[in-house]
């Protein structure tokens, strides 16, 4: 195949596994890995110039995760998520953080709000650096401790269930024009709204940052898929 970016794996500073799932993810976001398209593990193992066998494990990590499915004797299909999917999918996403939000308003200590500051700040901070996995990690960890604020274990593995379904494509064109910042400053405006005790607003803010998170991804899936 030969088109994948290289990048130098070193086994010595983390698993070998993790360093490719990383690099995989990665290339899922720049679109090096489009979607539809089926891989297979011995010839991403030569863009790696690994074995094959940590580059397979790493894909079955990158199947739990939804990112990829397997395809019998061929490899991995890169999952697609469609216009329709993706609407269904926000919309059930609206349906449980928008009400959690000021749920959690109501009902969370300061010092629990202010302990998610350090996230809001990361996934600026990610956004500013043109860390892109950094950028979606923090993201998921911000939202999903928000969450965790209501306590309903339940409710924050669906709602992981749903981000994984709806993860973005093509990122690096929203990057590249400064796109992504903006939706990242909206988590540190969403905090100050809860801690000002603003149930209803801070309902309002995550209601207007999902549906920039929906358009975001619409806007960077058609450079991937271009």
């Amino acid at each position: 195949m030969g088109h994948l970016t290289h990048r130098d794996l070193n086994a010595s500073r983390e698993r070998l596994r993790d360093q490719v799932a990383h690099a995989l993810r990665a290339a899922l976001i720049s679109g090096e890995l489009r979607p539809g398209a089926v891989y297979s593990a011995p010839t991403l193992a030569e863009d790696f110039g690994i074995s094959a066998t940590p580059v397979r494990e790493a894909m079955l990590d990158l199947a739990r995760e939804g990112l990829v499915e397997p395809v019998r004797n061929k490899g991995f299909r890169v999952t697609e998520v469609d216009e329709r999917d993706l609407d269904q999918y926000t919309e059930i996403r609206a349906l449980i953080e928008i009400p959690i939000t000021g749920r959690v308003t109501r009902t969370a200590t300061r010092d629990e709000l202010e302990a998610l500051r350090p996230l809001a700040e990361e996934i600026v901070r990610a956004a500013r650096d043109h860390d892109l996995i950094g950028y979606l990690e923090a993201d998921r960890r911000f939202h999903l401790a928000l969450l965790g604020l209501a306590g309903n274990e339940r409710l924050v593995e669906t709602v992981s269930d749903l981000r994984k379904r709806t993860r973005l494509y093509g990122l690096t064109a929203l990057d590249e024009r400064g796109e992504l910042i903006p939706s990242a400053e909206e988590h540190l405006e969403l905090l100050d709204v809860m801690l000002a005790g603003d149930a209803e607003g801070a309902e309002a803010c995550m209601a207007r940052h999902l549906g920039h998170v929906r358009s975001l991804w619409a806007k960077g899936k058609r450079p991937a898929e271009a």
